[in-house]
């Protein structure tokens, strides 16, 4: 099907309008365990910093129900494939699970980072993704930026206080166990130090919002 110029800019604006943000798109192949009537899938993430009070205005994060998070971005991004003529996929509500992370290199704006976890251009190491949107048209899209990595110090490879995350991998078990200790309050009310190292995207997410996931991490071992 032929490009439509533009309509990834009019994804972008309605995503921003619920405080979300175009992460990447990319067109298929038959081995990216998508449907094959689909053309273009974009993905979205969290626009920093206002993403955290859309959230906290919603009504999930207010019903003590549970897995707030998902619930809300179930409601939006499905909210957003009807109007915008989409069909909606999430990480989360398997097994199986959708593979986001493959999709986000496949994009070409996504790399994984000299500590292993998925570095974005613009988010750093503070990427998520909360969701997809996949449309039969295939869409113009822009083209990848550098990966960051590869004119940067790589601060996060000595940024974990107790080495449980580092270029040797990650070791689960060091980093829980940190976060049961005095000194851990720092990363589990601020956010991982190895992902506050990366100075890409930077003092743009709310220490609130990643205290939030800390909590959902450590509280799910």
């Amino acid at each position: 099907m032929a490009s439509r110029p533009g309509r990834l800019e009019e994804v972008a604006r309605a995503a921003r309008g619920e405080a979300l943000a175009v992460l990447g798109a990319f067109h298929p192949a038959p081995d990216d365990g998508l449907p094959a009537e689909c053309g273009t899938l974009v993905l979205l993430g969290p626009e920093e910093p206002g993403f955290w009070a859309a959230f906290r205005a919603g009504a999930e994060y207010r019903d003590s129900g549970a897995d707030p998070l998902d619930r809300w971005s179930a409601r939006v991004i499905g909210g957003l494939a009807d109007r915008l003529g989409a069909e909606a996929f999430f990480p989360f509500g398997g097994p199986p699970y959708r593979p986001f992370l493959r999709w986000a290199i496949r994009s070409g704006h996504a790399w994984s980072s000299p500590v292993g976890l998925l570095v974005h251009e613009t988010a750093g190491l503070m990427v998520s993704f909360r969701g997809a949107l996949a449309f039969a048209q295939r869409f113009e899209l822009p083209r990848p930026g550098p990966r960051p990595c590869d004119a940067c110090p790589r601060f996060c490879l000595d940024a974990c206080p107790v080495g449980a995350l580092g270029q040797a991998g990650y070791d689960l078990r060091a980093c829980h166990g940190f976060l049961d200790t005095a000194a851990g309050a720092d990363c589990l009310g601020r956010g991982c130090a190895v992902r506050r190292a990366c100075p890409v995207g930077a003092g743009r997410r709310v220490e609130a919002q990643s205290a939030f996931h800390m909590h959902a991490f450590h509280g799910s071992h």
